[in-house]
């Protein structure tokens, strides 16, 4: 079974990097190109494989389609493999830019979206001429739009903690919960999820209790059972993880399989495998909060949006949606500003509002460029679903909005610009 995973695995990357590197049209010299820079292989591949599709089939319906940008100029998604390490996301960064690629696409672990935003205000400073931007579409730790920010630097996610504030609303108002038990990934987005926790739930549930607060090595669990019995023996009502990917998948189902019933407050658990692991399991169990809304659907252009992508990609699922606004909202920079210039195209997307495929507006706001937008707290359940998630029979369902979250949240941002 692991033989055929890897080989499909292996014909759907050579399909995307083959087009990725073609691009869409065949002027390539006159394409706008941006660098995917995330894991296109070990054990993270299925997660960096899902957001290269996601971005190339935005690029390619929300703008090539369409006329492209800057009167006829294709966007041209060109990936490149960090093997999930900062090490080699900084040789790929240099790769890219040497080839003249202005704008970088990342996402998948905060700590590597730190080594590249430091990169890119070094590389800035030094060559005024060649500048580039971040365009940050999941990595969420705060400091990145705090102490860490910068002018080339925009998220397009909800930070770790506007996602726990809307989180711990929700858990507020369940009466039943009084322990909660905090687990996530030993690195820098796990301890922010953890800080956030432990804030909020201070604040708002001052009933409650914290059972356990603790952080374990990223990716190299193989068995979650004993943080499972210590879950257990707490006698936890409420768990909250920021895990992804594999970690997630073996820590949720350890607690499940021990006889957990209650709600597992979670950042990353759906797609990639993890809503068809779950399945029946994680049936009112698994809670999620983000961006994107699939079940109810939010408008028909929306359902279409997600049917012509799964046609397309039929293995992945849209896991991340808020890469149609970075995408649309890039086009919408560089047509204002009639060029590619990443200082005129950094000021042109600094309070841009703009009009989500999923619905409300996404403002990106020009104190630290955190992208403001609605934010769901939603359901794993079999009921009600519209739009599936991994072939299966499950899928997300909303449970709760919070419209425009975090529009007032403070930020420690003080930036500097050209």
């Amino acid at each position: 079974m692991a033989k055929i995973k890897a080989t499909i695995l292996s014909t759907i990357m050579a399909g995307l990097l083959g087009s990725a590197v073609l691009g869409s049209t065949g002027n390539a010299a006159e394409s706008v190109k941006i660098a995917f820079i995330d894991p296109l292989s070990g054990p993270f591949a299925t997660i960096g494989s899902n957001g290269l599709a996601e971005w190339k089939y935005a690029a390619e319906t929300l703008v090539n389609e369409k006329g492209g940008v800057l009167g006829g100029r294709d966007f041209e998604i060109v990936s490149f493999d960090n093997k999930m390490s900062g090490k080699e996301s900084l040789i790929q960064l240099k790769v890219a830019i040497d080839r003249g690629i202005r704008f970088i696409a990342q996402g998948n672990s905060s700590g590597i979206a730190n080594a590249i935003t430091a990169a890119v205000v070094k590389h800035n400073k030094r060559n005024p001429d060649k500048r580039v931007l971040f365009l940050n579409y999941s990595a969420v730790d705060p400091a990145l739009t705090n102490d860490k920010c910068n002018f080339y630097h925009f998220r397009f996610d909800i930070n770790a903690d506007i996602k726990m504030d809307v989180l711990t609303d929700v858990m507020s108002k369940n009466d039943k919960i009084k322990n909660v038990y905090i687990i996530g990934q030993d690195y820098s987005f796990g301890k922010a999820v953890a800080a956030a926790a432990v804030r909020n739930i201070a604040a708002k549930m001052p009933d409650a209790k914290i059972v356990g607060n603790e952080l374990h090595p990223f990716g190299k669990v193989k068995d979650f059972t004993p943080y499972a019995r210590k879950i257990m023996a707490a006698n936890t009502d409420a768990v909250i993880t920021g895990n992804f990917g594999s970690d997630m998948v073996s820590l949720g189902k350890a607690i499940i399989q021990a006889g957990y019933k209650g709600p597992i407050y979670t950042y990353y658990a759906y797609s990639n495998g993890i809503t068809k692991t779950f399945g029946a399991e994680g049936k009112n169990v698994i809670r999620l909060v983000g961006d994107g809304l699939l079940n109810p659907p939010v408008s028909a252009r929306a359902s279409a949006y997600v049917r012509g992508f799964e046609a397309k990609y039929p293995d992945f699922d849209i896991t991340q949606a808020r890469i149609t606004n970075a995408v649309e909202m890039l086009a919408k920079a560089i047509n204002k500003t009639g060029m590619v210039d990443a200082d005129k195209i950094a000021y042109a997307l600094e309070d841009m509002e703009h009009p989500s495929i999923w619905g409300g507006n996404v403002k990106m706001r020009s104190i630290d460029h955190q992208a403001i937008q609605n934010v769901h707290v939603q359901k794993h359940t079999d009921e009600g679903i519209t739009h599936k998630l991994d072939n299966s029979d499950y899928g997300l369902i909303r449970e709760g909005t919070v419209v425009n979250a975090g529009m007032d949240s403070p930020t420690t941002c003080k930036m500097e610009r050209p």
